[in-house]
This record gives structure tokens, sequence and C-alpha cells, in this order.
């Protein structure tokens, strides 16, 4: 049982949670989903269907926990989101990045039904990329086996649940089972729509609105009310292949035959596989001697193995793109499933487990010391080789531009940024300002003697105390007054810096404690952040250890109140950043 480390979480989705997490003692990252136990039959589905499956355009499928509440996948990691949110992203793409991201889908599509599977939900969202740009099938909870009832399948998961004692809210009833194998609408084959089961021309028709909306931005079908949809797909024809934008081209008459044959709402018309694959559109990608070179001989077949170990998703290209032998179809053991408890997943609920599977990154883990000191006693050795040195500082200066970007060293200021929060403007009356309203560019220029007096007067009037009686009656008004003008002026690079150096900064940390109300307080804490964050430099003497504890003290006593954490987190934020990069 492999213990696995959670770094943060990289997606959400409908009862799961997708987190990126490495197996522990390597540098091998994977994707690792955390579902609800209600998704049992979808995710064994998908288990069962997936993992033995190898190929470059399919999400690797490794293993699989249980644990008391959740069930957890361990999958290939594909760091460039789904083809959904990129054609979200751009609204349309170009054709030729149509056709790259075709040949792609076609291979790994083509690959799926040699095996005898049918996708049956098959959606841009359910399409990733990983960090080169690879297509990959990543989603088969409603897929299934040519030929096969996946009701079926559900009802037998369900019950078998069910007659252990668990999952006891699933109710075993034709319309519940019915409801769950409901795929996208938008996506759906007409035939599908009248009552037929989905099929490999139903998944050609899913193709088909894919290319479409990857070339225009939005599927061939869309429609507000579900009625309304089904009409169009049922007796409708998709709207001419055209861009919004006139900086890309029209399609050609290729790429528009291709789309338009594929989305024949009658399955006999509609392209198949083998006319499909020596469109003229490919440009010859899928030759006929690359589609009909012989299969290598193996006694296993492809989704013969119930092993579920991690497995490669390295494969060759005559093994993805050769076509299955009709006469020998590889349905086996696993697809028919006569004992699903063959596909449980391995129990994480073993009280004798002396470590957790899945441990979170920021837990520190368990080190060999001695391993440890022999590396370091190895590597003091070769450095004491000047020749060895040398090396090292040329392979340093080749690898240390790889390594970062200057824009990963930038950080969003957090104050006064309309992105992260929405602040009210900051105005002051001049006219009962009680110090001169100077402007930020006089403050910088200031001498020392007109510099001295202007603090001075500022500090009297923060550090006065409210007293009962008329005369005092307006100061918590005067104090927000200034407070105000100090916002506007700490803008200034030169004013910041000068500001944090001075006697004024004690007084607003003491202020933090002693204001009369939260809102000379808040006020407060918005001139220390909009310092923090403008400053250019630190010194030793500035008290920003007294304001970081004040920060936190006050947080800790405010901790349930969302508007006052809403206050104090940007400053001291702002506060620790230039703390990080100054001291």
């Amino acid at each position: 049982m492999e213990n696995f480390i959670l770094y943060e979480e990289i997606g959400r989705g409908n009862r799961s949670v997708v987190y990126k997490g490495r197996s522990k003692g390597s540098i091998h990252f994977v994707a690792i989903i955390c579902s609800d136990k209600s998704k049992r039959p979808e995710l064994t589905n998908h288990v069962r269907l997936a993992h033995d499956i190898k190929h470059d355009n399919v999400v690797s499928f490794y293993e699989w926990y249980e644990t008391s509440n959740h069930l957890w996948l361990v999958v290939e990691m594909c760091t460039g989101g789904s083809l959904a949110a990129l054609v979200a992203q751009d609204e349309c793409l170009s054709e030729e990045v149509v056709r790259e991201f075709s040949i792609d889908l076609m291979k790994g599509l083509k690959y799926i039904h040699d095996s005898g599977i049918v996708v049956s939900d098959l959606t841009p969202a359910k399409i990733l990329l990983d960090g080169p740009g690879t297509l990959k099938y990543s989603n088969f909870c409603l897929a299934k086996a040519q030929g096969e009832s996946l009701e079926e399948f559900f009802s037998l998961v369900m019950a078998e649940e069910m007659g252990a004692g668990d999952s006891k809210e699933n109710i075993i009833s034709p319309q519940n089972i019915k409801n769950r194998i409901k795929g996208s609408p938008v996506y759906c084959a007409p035939e599908v729509l009248r009552g037929a089961d989905t099929s490999v021309c139903s998944d050609l028709w899913a193709l088909g609105c894919i290319l479409y909306e990857m070339f225009t931005g939005k599927p061939p079908f869309v429609y507000e009310s579900m009625t309304g949809l089904v009409d169009l797909i049922l007796n409708e024809g998709p709207p001419p292949l055209r861009q919004k934008e006139p900086a890309f081209s029209q399609p050609s008459p290729e790429f528009e035959s291709l789309v338009m044959g594929l989305l024949q709402k009658d399955p006999v018309k509609r392209l198949s596989w083998d006319p499909l694959l020596s469109h003229p559109f490919w440009r010859e990608a899928f030759s006929e001697t690359y589609i009909t070179v012989e299969k290598e001989q193996d006694d296993v077949s492809p989704m013969s193995s119930l092993h579920l170990a991690p497995v490669s998703s390295q494969t060759t290209k005559k093994a993805q793109m050769a076509p299955a032998d009709p006469a020998s179809p590889n349905l086996s053991k696993s697809f028919t499933l006569d004992n699903v408890i063959e596909f449980r997943p391995k129990s994480a609920l073993d009280i004798d487990a002396r470590e957790a599977i899945f441990l979170l990154s920021s837990r520190p883990t368990p080190r060999t010391s001695n391993t440890a000191r022999e590396t370091e006693d190895k590597g003091s050795e070769i450095q004491e080789s000047s020749v060895m040195e040398e090396e090292q500082s040329d392979m340093n200066a080749c690898i240390k531009p790889l390594l970062y970007t200057d824009s990963d060293l930038t950080v969003t200021p957090i104050m006064d940024n309309p992105k992260i929060l929405k602040t009210s403007p900051v105005r002051f009356d001049p006219k009962t300002l009680c110090v001169q309203a100077h402007s930020a560019e006089r403050l910088s220029c200031l001498n020392s003697e007109d510099w001295s007096q202007f603090l001075q007067q500022v500090c009297g009037v923060l550090e006065s105390v409210d007293r009962a009686g008329s005369a005092n009656a307006t100061a918590p008004r005067t104090k927000l007054n200034l407070l105000c003008y100090l916002c506007t002026v700490c803008n200034h690079r030169e004013t910041a810096t000068r500001l944090i150096h001075s006697q004024l900064f004690p007084v607003l940390v003491q202020q933090l404690r002693h204001a009369p109300n939260w809102d000379v307080r808040s006020k407060v804490m918005r001139v220390i952040g909009l310092m923090a964050s403008h400053c250019t430099e630190l010194r030793d003497n500035v008290p920003v250890t007294e304001a970081v504890a004040m920060f936190t003290e006050l947080i800790r006593e405010n901790f349930r109140s969302s508007k006052l954490k809403q206050c104090l987190i940007p400053p001291l934020g702002e506060l620790l950043y230039v703390i990080a990069t100054q001291v």
C-alpha cells in the first residue's frame, strides 16, 4: 500500500475534489481524486474500463483506495486543464489548431473503440491536456462495453454494496439508475435521444460536436430549455461553421465536409471510422499503411487483466491505431463482471496500519538521517575538487535561467487592489485637517525641521485620549480625517519609506489596541498596509515584530468576524512580504 503526499487543490467537480499529489519516495506527481462514496457505481465503472488502457491520449489510471467516508482515485496528472476551459478562454481556435488537437482525439477514440469500449458521454470537459499540450480522455464513469447495458452494471454494483451494508442511501430503482447514467444532452446523438443505446456511431456524433465547438466557440446545438434543445438536435441542422473573429479564416471545404459528415442525424449516413480516417482534412496524418498495420501478437488482450497496479502510458503508434479484429472482440471478464468484489478498491481502513496513505504536504515525514549524512559527506568530497567546482558553476549558469523567470518572483499587491478586494475611495477634508495638507511629493522633500514638526502634530492628534465633554467630542472624527489624509500620501514610495522609519509607525501600532473604535482602527490598519506596500526599504529599527504580534493577536480575538478579518489580513500580508524581502 503506497503512500502519497497531498498538495493543493487543483480542481473540483460534482461531489469530488482533485488534488495535486506525489508518490512518496519519488518525484512522480499524480492527480488524486477524492469522491463521495455515493459515486461508487460510476467510479467502479471507470476503474473496470480504464485500469488497463495504455495509450498516450488516455489519462492513465494507477490505483484506488477506500477510506471511511471517501473513495480515492490516483491517476495521471494533466496540468493543462480541460479542453472546455481552453475553448472558453480562447473563444475559438484556428483550423490548424483544431486539426492538431483532433488528431489526438482521433487516436485516443480509435484505440478506445478498438478495445471494445463506448465512451457514451463524450464532452470537452472530460478531455484534459497535459503539459506539452497532448489531449487525453479522462472520464469513463458513464462508458460501457459495446453491447452491454450500463443500467444492469449499476444495479449490480449498488445491490452488492447494499448487501454489504454500505451506501444505504442509494435506492435501487429503474428511474434512479436511469437518471444516473444520463450524459450531457448537448453532445447527445439524435438516435440516443429517441431511446437507442449509445454506440460507436453516437460517440462519433459527439466528436463532431466537439470539433464544431473548437472552431466556433460553442456547440452546434444550444437552447435554454431541454425541450427546445432536443427539438433542435432531432429536427434542425447545425448552423454554418462561422467564427466571430475576422482574424481567423473561414473553414476549408475539407473541414466543413468532415464536421457535417459527423453530424449526420441518420447514423447510417454518418461517417464511420474507415472514411473518417481517410478524409482529406487530415492531410494523410492517418495513412493507409499506418491504419492497416498488423497488430502485435500478444497473449493478453488490452482489457483482459484484472491487475490494478500502476500502468505506463507509453505504447507504440502502431499499437495505438491498430484496428480491432472483428472476429475476436476484446471483451473479457473485466467487462462482464461476474463478481464485482474483484474491483473493490484497496482498503485504507486497516487499524493496524502505522501510517496514513494520504499525507498533507505540510506534515513532516521521517527521513533516514544516516543516508543524508552519507550524501553530505560525498558532496563535500566532490566540492573539494576545483575541477568539479568549475563544472558545477558552468552547469548552474546554464540551468538557472531555466528554473525561474522574473515573472515567477512577481507578487501581486494586496492593498487597494480592486481585483482582490473592492475598497471605497479614501477622501479627507483639508479644511478640518489638523495639519497642513501637503502633497506626497512635498512631504518627501520637507527639510528635517519641517518634517519633525509635521510628525509631532500627527502623533499628537493620534495619541490624544478622548474625555467626556464637548471640547473633545470630535476627536474620533479628527483622527479619521487625519488617517484618511495619510492613506492618500502613503501611495508615494519616498513618502511611505520616510513615514515607516519615523516615530509615526510605533504610534500607529499602539493605536491598533487603544483606538476608540473600529472605524479608527481600520484606517490605522490601512495606513500601515499602504506604507508596507509602497516603502522601498525596511531598516532594523522599525518595530515590525510588535506590529506583527498586534495583528496576530487581533486576528485571533476576532477570528469569527469575517468583516474584521478583511481589514486585518491584507495589511498583515503586505507587512510580512516587506519583512521577507527587505530584512
